[in-house]
């Protein structure tokens, strides 16, 4: 039990980082502030990092990790994308990828409830994921 909670979890925050790092590569050409673009920029670099770390513990089951939902993908790009059309902004940005945050720590504290009997290295990551994710939304408020 305790095996099958940590690759599921594992799983579901190498999905979450993945989605991540594709919000923000999708606007980042959007983006005209410094800060915002430094804001986002960093938080992509530490998302990266962290995947790193997903994809280490990943191997160690020997699981190949998962992707995010393709519908989901294509969802929030075409979001995106309507909404830039509209207003290109960095507080359209900057709202769009707060929405992704708050999805990203809703989910992620619901697969932390969900596999509970996971290990604590998996558990762990999924937090720094959360503060990952929190950290971002705080940061880029003043863009809003």
């Amino acid at each position: 039990m305790i095996e099958q909670d940590t690759i599921k979890l594992l799983r579901e925050c190498d999905a979450g980082v993945k989605m991540g790092v594709s919000s923000i590569d999708d606007v980042l050409k959007y983006v005209y502030s410094p800060d915002l673009k430094n804001f986002l920029v960093d938080s992509k670099q530490k998302h990266n990092e962290l995947d790193s770390e997903i994809q280490q513990e990943l191997d160690r089951f020997k699981d190949e990790g998962k992707e995010p939902n393709p519908i989901a993908k294509s969802m929030s790009w075409l979001k995106t994308n309507m909404k830039l059309i509209v207003n290109e902004s960095d507080g359209t940005i900057a709202d769009l990828i707060t929405d992704g945050c708050n999805m990203g720590v809703k989910s992620l504290n619901m697969y932390l409830n969900k596999y509970e009997a996971a290990d604590e290295k998996s558990k762990e990551i999924t937090k720094k994921l959360i503060d990952l994710e929190e950290k971002l939304a705080i940061d880029i408020r003043r863009f809003l």
